[in-house]
């Protein structure tokens, strides 16, 4: 029987390789029984150990790092952000605009034209 300390750190080993995979493959769809199958979980389970041990959920997980994969696409140099939009899993340039605004206070445009300071400040957050 494993003790509630053994737990946990299984479940954050876990959650990290979840975590990883994600971050691995972010301009691909996401299949919840492929993560729930890298988690030795199922579907359900997944999300509430995810949500407990992460503080958040997966889809917003998921959401956060394809964002700030666009914010650096921006910052690097990328020209066209409807490729950007849909790199980052969003059909239309105005619900990426959205998501982007509300994850980082400013819409693609401004933050491409960010100091590179304060760009890297909110990728940081």
């Amino acid at each position: 029987m494993l003790t509630t300390n053994e737990r946990s750190e299984n479940y954050c080993e876990r959650m990290d390789a979840v975590k990883k995979y994600i971050r691995n493959h972010t301009d691909e769809p996401l299949n919840r029984r492929v993560l729930a199958h890298i988690a030795g979980f199922s579907v359900p389970h997944l999300h509430r150990v995810f949500a407990a041990t992460q503080g958040e959920s997966i889809a917003s997980y998921v959401r956060r790092v394809r964002l700030k994969r666009a914010a650096q696409k921006l910052r690097m140099g990328a020209v066209d952000i409807n490729e950007v939009a849909l790199a980052a899993g969003y059909n239309t340039h105005a619900a990426f605009g959205k998501a982007f605004k509300q994850q980082y206070g400013l819409s693609p445009s401004e933050f491409r034209v960010l100091g590179c300071s304060r760009a890297t400040q909110l990728l940081r957050e």
